[in-house]
């Protein structure tokens, strides 16, 4: 498909998108979009040149829709060479789709094993089961079900509610009312490697490896966690058959990409058997390592935020549409909860480094918790929940919570936020010692680079997730940097966003909600 995409762009002369993370993103849309494809116009395996054709042009159309997403190059940069490869390789593709049409899946060795691991090996305990696509995850429980697993559960970037399957599968650890439809096996594809609590298992199969290291470790980071009771977690991974591997090297790139991690920060836990390669510190989250001095209870925020906009999406269908068209500065007053105590006025609003804030003022502007968590359980409305009159103070409330927000940063560490952070401490660890071996034998020009973003952008939060465990173990300012350096080189350092970052020059004020006394 992204062949035709781009034959497409060079025959109607238009703009290519690029790069390597432009890469990551196409993928990632045909991957979780694969399931639409038909809506798209095309049938998913055939040898029709014009069905792929009429889908590219749909899917650049909608990729062009969100231009702020790639990078681009005008198509008159390419050789015209280009579009016959393009067409070549296509067609070679096709040729392969052809030859495994009339595929037999009893006859497939991958799910008779996974059977077995389900029904003998691990019978009765929970099993969640990763896959990179969303056609091998409805394909798997297809043919499980026929097989008569049935205490399964299939979820991919189309599921309605990813949350509450989640919760159906780990009930315990997500302290969830939804046990009555707990489920056994859980099928999913990385829509679930973050941001879920998955720890009531703790037996992970990779029906399928991911050219990226950072999948692997996401999705282990779903069980290994607080949490979790059993002192062993099982890791399976399918890898290719010899003839394949032999030519794509999956396993051979995956392996020297862990090594090289494990050669910086270091590793105990053998990841793939028979492996000495070790990735132990990449992907555990126990033992309150990961938790900045400040943490209060807000785990999991944009989860909890997610689940609650999928609830009142799915109650309400039309508030999609009308929620998104909202514009900036909207604003809104309902009935105060008992436990506000006072009136007031919760501001949400993007800072000048781009970070998402609520603040919660009294009437009085006093801050009446600075807990995200907390702040959103007050938010939540039910659809009968009643307007009142905002309060005759409101906006200056609001202006209170943007101006409060500003001098906390002036006051610990401008964008780099609070002093405690991962960011600022990070920033500062490294700036010091590339002051130290600046105009020397020594000088990275690299590492000034990682700085340099450091404080420009806001970092992901996968890096500031390893950071802050070296930081904590007490990791050398020359390890540091080589880690930072990796992290940068492989973009997973900080969100960059070069459209949006001459639009954070000032705070902005997205929403606020006043709570008032209802008379």
């Amino acid at each position: 498909m992204r062949n035709y995409v781009y034959v497409y762009a060079i025959e109607n002369n238009l703009t290519l998108p690029i790069g390597s993370q432009e890469t990551q993103l196409m993928d990632e849309f045909i991957e979780e979009h694969d399931e639409d494809l038909d809506e798209l116009g095309l049938i998913r395996i055939h040898n029709d040149i014009d069905e792929y054709k009429n889908g590219a042009a749909n899917i650049y159309k909608i990729m062009a829709a969100h231009p702020r997403k790639y990078k681009w190059i005008a198509s008159k940069f390419f050789k015209s060479s280009l579009k016959i490869k393009l067409k070549k390789d296509a067609q070679l593709i096709m040729d392969i789709l052809e030859k495994g049409k009339d595929w037999d899946a009893t006859m497939d060795k991958q799910i008779d094993s996974f059977e077995h691991l389900c029904k003998i090996e691990h019978k009765g305990e929970k099993i969640l089961l990763f896959t990179q696509f969303a056609d091998t995850a409805r394909y798997l429980e297809k043919e499980l079900r026929r097989r008569g697993l049935k205490d399964l559960l299939c979820v991919t970037g189309n599921t309605e509610n990813p949350t509450e399957a989640a919760h159906r599968f780990s009930p315990k650890s997500n302290e969830s009312k939804l046990k009555k439809d707990e489920v056994r096996v859980l099928i999913t594809t990385d829509v679930l490697s973050e941001g879920q609590n998955l720890q009531d298992a703790h037996i992970i199969v990779n029906f399928d490896l991911p050219w990226a290291l950072i999948r692997l470790i996401q999705r282990a980071g779903r069980v290994d966690r607080i949490g979790q009771q059993s002192e062993v977690i099982y890791c399976y991974s399918f890898l290719p058959t010899d003839g394949v591997e032999n030519i794509i090297r999956l396993r051979h790139r995956l392996q020297q990409r862990i090594k090289e991690n494990s050669e910086v920060v270091g590793s105990d836990e053998v990841f793939f058997d028979g492996d000495p390669v070790n990735i132990r510190d990449l992907y555990n989250e126990k033992a309150g390592i990961l938790d900045e001095d400040d943490s209060d209870d807000d785990v999991d925020l944009t989860s909890k935020a997610f689940e609650i906009w999928n609830q009142a999406t799915k109650a309400n269908p039309e508030l999609r549409k009308t929620i998104i068209n909202l514009p900036n500065v909207i604003y809104s007053t309902k009935p105060k909860p008992d436990e506000a105590i006072h009136n007031g006025v919760i501001t949400y609003h993007k800072t000048a480094a781009g970070t998402d804030v609520l603040t919660w003022l009294d009437e009085h502007k006093n801050i009446r918790s600075r807990s995200q968590n907390r702040i959103l359980k007050i938010l939540e409305c039910s659809l009968d929940t009643p307007a009142l009159e905002k309060l005759e103070d409101h906006h200056l409330l609001v202006a209170r919570a943007v101006e409060i927000a500003q001098q906390a940063q002036k006051s610990t560490g401008g964008h780099l936020g609070k002093k405690s952070s991962v960011r600022y401490k990070t920033y500062m660890r490294l700036h010091r010692y590339y002051e130290e071996s600046k105009n020397t034998l020594f000088e990275n020009d690299n590492l000034k680079k990682a700085i340099d973003d450091i404080y420009k952008y806001p970092m992901q939060e996968s890096s500031k997730t390893l950071l802050n465990r070296r930081l904590r173990l007490g990791i050398s300012e020359q390890d540091l940097s080589q880690v930072a350096i990796i992290l940068r080189n492989e973009g997973r350092l900080c969100i960059i966003d070069d459209h949006n970052s001459s639009q954070l020059n000032a705070p902005q004020v997205i929403c606020s909600m006043g709570l008032k006394e209802e008379i």
